[in-house]
């Protein structure tokens, strides 16, 4: 791949990368203060300026294997919860579930736009691809975050399933958690799981 196909293939990332990160951290912080914890919006975190959520890391993870990342995390201070450990579990789904919706409407419009409209093929071809970018950068960080490793999202569902005692035991390894997901990555172990399942999921919504 020459140097200016990968400047093209990242302009055409761009706006599907930010469109999944933005939202995905916005509807944390939603939920969050709807259900009474009001810090993502008094931090000026429910926002639609991407560069609002953006982490660097992450960002860097999504570019070069075009379907897992993460996003800077929308501050959430569980102690404003009615029912912590509970509104936590919803708090933290709310993430992955904005980015399965935009990656089914992202679909429908994919397919709309093959098969109904007729545009010139110079706007045509870049915003099919940035839609089939759209489903695959948001099916990929929806199923990423739901992994159950502290700080990703799946850690907070599944302690919000887990009975007191076993989630307090397994609380105790968020401090390492980040250490053990970067591993995780580089080691190609969430690459072997996460990505049968997009790729799965992405032949559901749009076909091969």
């Amino acid at each position: 791949m020459d140097f200016t196909q990968i400047i093209r293939e990242t302009a055409l990332l761009a706006v599907p990368l930010l469109i999944a990160v933005t939202f995905h951290e916005v509807a944390h912080g939603f939920v969050a203060d709807k259900l009474g914890d009001p810090t993502a919006r008094f931090a000026g975190r429910l926002t639609l300026n991407p560069l609002k959520h953006l982490d660097p890391i992450g960002t860097m993870v999504f570019i070069f294997t075009r379907m897992i990342g993460w996003a800077k995390p929308v501050p959430v201070n569980p102690y404003n919860l009615k029912n912590p450990r509970q509104d936590m579990m919803w708090v933290s789904i709310a993430g992955p579930g904005a980015n399965f919706i935009i990656a089914i409407i992202s679909a429908f419009l994919y397919k709309t736009l093959r098969t109904t409209l007729a545009l010139p093929d110079e706007i045509y071809i870049p915003v099919v691809l940035m839609l089939r970018y759209c489903v695959v950068l948001n099916i990929g960080l929806g199923v990423f975050n739901l992994i159950p490793i502290p700080p990703l999202d799946g850690s907070k569902i599944l302690m919000g399933l887990l009975s007191h005692k076993h989630a307090v035991a397994y609380s105790r390894i968020e401090p390492y958690g980040f250490i053990i997901l970067l591993g995780l990555i580089f080691l190609g172990v969430t690459s072997y799981i996460i990505f049968p399942i997009v790729i799965l999921l992405v032949y559901l919504l749009i076909g091969g």
